[in-house]
């Protein structure tokens, strides 16, 4: 790799870097990050960091799970490509495809299509949710239902059923025909309550109005995260999902599960649909299926929408679809590793007891600084909400939220902010003094902005 000098003299000079301004990012270069150890990564001039991001949700193993690297090298050794198109496959492709229905039945799942990463799988599973009505002789279901503050990728359908302006605005218009609900979101929402089991009764009363008024033959699915990640960790009450489950099956409706984010045990449960009781009929899954080390992801379909493609006789059943990297030998080897690795170590588990931990301590945070509006998470997602005024709950300027940030990470830790919200998602080998450290960074940067 080019030294230093290099990197920081072309630093953002050649290259757009993705949810940023390029004009912001030539006038403030990122950081560079040049290496990973363990759960902590280390800039270019050598500081190191505990990663309280976890490279972005998906590094959930830590960035020296050797097993993983072991099985990318020797797959890319064997096999470093081949199409999997129709007619062509490779091996570990068909022992992923094993693994990960195993691995998935609890939720329903019986079948897997391979991805280069989340954006593509929600992608995926919103085209094959109107194939299914088409093949089922309901060619009118083509609308989406997603959440206000749901975050599904950036494609134009996966933007379209987004519920945050940010990924909208500056590209609509986008898909035709998607319908938003108010967010699980006890902070801040339209119902005049902060009671989680009300505003969950509120949302599902408002999706049986949207059925009323479109017609439940004209809705395809209603594609939702079982916590809300990038729109600020929105944790819904436990009823939530169980009742729109219900709503979905009594009019035709599918339910696709985004659980890019919340699959593999980030949540404190192998899966966010596991966590509330829910069996989905697709679920989007991506990022920690590989730690991070590959691009690639996984559509796993549940038994209701396999039966119908697979008892199908015409053209139409064909899956006109496809990444030129699906299935990808290396990607899948680096899966079936990763897999094995994440139940290894039983890292759920993990997540949730930290999880716990971490929460506590943001808690104690609030009660200091009156900075601190909202604090909210599960597992090892969690948000601090920060705020100007708590009475009227203004968000905080940026500057401030800059001033936490650099706190932070002069104290050691890497963080993530998003508007007026700090995120963390650390990686979920994370012991209980690392939870301490990052608990103590954000003592460190609220102390800087106050």
């Amino acid at each position: 790799m080019a030294d230093s000098n290099f990197l920081t003299e072309h630093n953002a000079k050649h290259a757009w870097h993705p949810m940023a301004h390029p004009a912001e990012m030539r006038a403030n270069p990122p950081t560079i990050i040049a290496g990973g150890e363990g759960t902590e990564i280390i800039d270019a001039d050598g500081k190191r960091l505990l990663d309280g991001v976890g490279g972005l949700w998906n590094v959930n193993l830590g960035y020296s799970c050797d097993p993983v690297k072991r099985a990318i090298t020797a797959q890319l050794n064997e096999l470093p490509y081949y199409s999997a198109f129709r007619g062509t496959t490779n091996g570990p492709l068909i022992e992923l495809s094993v693994a990960l229905t195993d691995f998935f039945r609890p939720d329903g799942m019986v079948r897997a299509f391979f991805t280069s990463g989340g954006s593509d799988s929600v992608e995926t599973a919103l085209r094959l949710a109107r194939q299914f009505h088409k093949l089922n002789g309901q060619p009118e279901r083509t609308k989406f239902v997603a959440l206000k503050k749901g975050y599904h990728g950036t494609h134009f359908g996966a933007a379209s059923v987004n519920g945050n302006q940010n990924f909208r605005r500056a590209y609509e218009p986008l898909l035709p025909g998607t319908i938003h609900l108010a967010a699980p979101y006890s902070y801040r929402n339209p119902f005049n309550t902060d009671d989680p089991k009300l505003i969950a009764e509120a949302i599902a009363r408002q999706f049986a109005d949207e059925i009323a008024f479109h017609g439940a033959d004209t809705i395809a699915a209603l594609i939702i995260e079982p916590v809300l990640g990038a729109g600020g960790v929105i944790v819904p009450h436990e009823s939530l999902m169980p009742a729109l489950r219900k709503i979905c099956d009594k009019n035709g409706i599918l339910l696709i599960a985004d659980e890019v984010i919340t699959a593999f045990g980030r949540t404190g449960a192998w899966s966010g649909s596991r966590l509330w009781g829910v069996q989905p009929d697709l679920m989007c899954t991506a990022k920690a299926i590989t730690n991070g080390y590959f691009p690639f992801g996984a559509v796993m379909i549940g038994a209701r929408v396999a039966e119908v493609f697979e008892a199908d006789k015409t053209a139409l059943g064909s899956i006109g679809h496809g990444y030129t990297y699906s299935g990808h030998p290396v990607g899948a080897a680096a899966a079936i590793a990763c897999l094995s690795e994440t139940i290894r170590q039983d890292v759920a588990t993990n997540a949730g007891q930290r999880g716990s931990e971490l929460l506590d301590g943001l808690k104690e945070l609030q009660s200091r600084y009156p900075l601190v509006g909202d604090v909210r998470g599960k597992g090892l997602m969690c948000a601090v909400e920060l705020v100007s005024n708590r009475e009227e709950k203004t968000a905080a300027g940026k500057d401030v939220v800059g001033k936490v940030y650099q706190g932070a990470y002069d104290a050691g830790v890497m963080i993530r902010t998003s508007g007026n919200n700090i995120i963390l998602s650390p990686t979920l080998i994370i012991t209980a003094q690392e939870v301490t450290r990052i608990v103590e960074a954000l003592d460190a940067g609220l102390k800087q902005a106050v």
